[in-house]
């Protein structure tokens, strides 16, 4: 690119030259010298103007060359390219500007890889339920299908309809805690409710399978108490997916700088594998039941985070799976 083809480079260096010819023009009438000086001088001016502006342009080519480079993923910027005030600000920024879209590209991609991963989990989470129903249906649909037999498959079916139901609804849960649409409160809330709110929709199950619930909790925390016996329940629902027959154990206790509160069963626990990937969605651990879709616990972590509290899973010294819940009282 020759600087002359530039409109602004070229305007100006018109009017140089006009003014260096009428200074020189002028200095001749008062002295041939003095007009040959002038005229020189203006010449070496408008040829030091137009070299400085060679140089400033062929810079900011470059680094239009290296931006292109870069959006075509053939080069990186260069530092030590520029040592220029105003330039080197100017390249300064634009590396910041492309690094942030590089990071924000890299961002969307993860965002489009974990969206169709989540889609593609969710999908097969729903059709084996759908499959079941359908199944069943079909097989209701007899006419020679004894009374017993269809009331066994509607209770089936009822319960692959109440884990599409729930699946459903942990999700639209998930999606607006990561949209940021939902609000925590800021209420007290006493150890001794939640646990037993939480409790509450699992005593028959736990009554069936033969489970006991023992709760030695005290103290309470400032957080929100609908999400949180959302989440409690969501680590006892865990328990008594995982084990037959047992005893899970509940305790609290409050200090200073945080209140927590601990879930324990009498089960397998987790094994070495599983412990990096509980919270993570839509895993299931190899002692999961097939009921389990992975949601729960991943449900639970994000209600916790929320407010600005911590979970921990492990395994308990004595066996059993281990819970550790803690709200702390000021950011540490």
């Amino acid at each position: 690119m020759e600087v002359t083809r530039n409109p602004y480079v070229k305007k100006t260096a018109l009017w140089l030259a006009v003014l260096f010819l009428v200074c020189a023009t002028v200095c001749f009438f008062l002295h041939p010298a003095a007009g040959a000086v002038t005229l020189f001088c203006g010449a070496a001016a408008l040829a030091v103007y137009l070299w400085d502006s060679r140089r400033r342009y062929r810079a900011i080519r470059l680094t239009a060359d290296e931006i292109d480079r870069i959006l075509h993923g053939k080069g990186a910027f260069d530092p030590q390219l520029y040592d220029e005030g105003e330039l080197s600000i100017l390249h300064s920024e634009l590396r910041r500007l492309v690094i942030r879209l590089g990071e924000q590209s890299e961002q969307l991609q993860a965002d489009k890889t974990m969206l169709a991963n989540s889609l593609a989990d969710i999908s097969h989470q729903l059709r084996t339920p759908l499959t079941a129903i359908r199944l069943n249906n079909a097989s209701m649909q007899q006419p020679t299908l004894a009374q017993e037999k269809r009331q066994m498959l509607c209770r089936a079916t009822e319960e692959q309809l109440e884990r599409v139901d729930w699946l459903i609804s942990a999700l639209l849960k998930l999606a607006r805690l990561d949209a940021g649409a939902v609000k925590m409160k800021g209420e007290p809330v006493a150890l001794s409710d939640l646990v037993r709110a939480a409790a509450k929709p699992l005593e028959l199950v736990m009554e069936i399978k033969g489970q006991r619930l023992e709760t030695a909790v005290s103290g309470g925390f400032v957080g929100d108490m609908d999400w949180t016996t959302e989440a409690v329940g969501n680590l006892l629902k865990n328990c008594t997916e995982h084990m037959a027959e047992g005893t899970i154990r509940v305790t609290g206790s409050e200090n200073p700088i945080y209140t927590e509160l601990i879930v324990q069963d009498s089960g397998k626990g987790f094994t070495k594998t599983d412990l990096p990937h509980l919270f993570e969605r839509f895993y299931k651990g190899e002692n999961s039941s097939e009921k389990s879709v992975g949601i729960g616990l991943a449900l639970t972590r994000r209600i916790l985070t929320a407010q600005g509290a911590t979970i921990k899973a492990s395994n308990a010294p004595e066996g059993g799976a281990r819970f550790s819940i803690r709200f702390y009282k000021s950011s540490v």
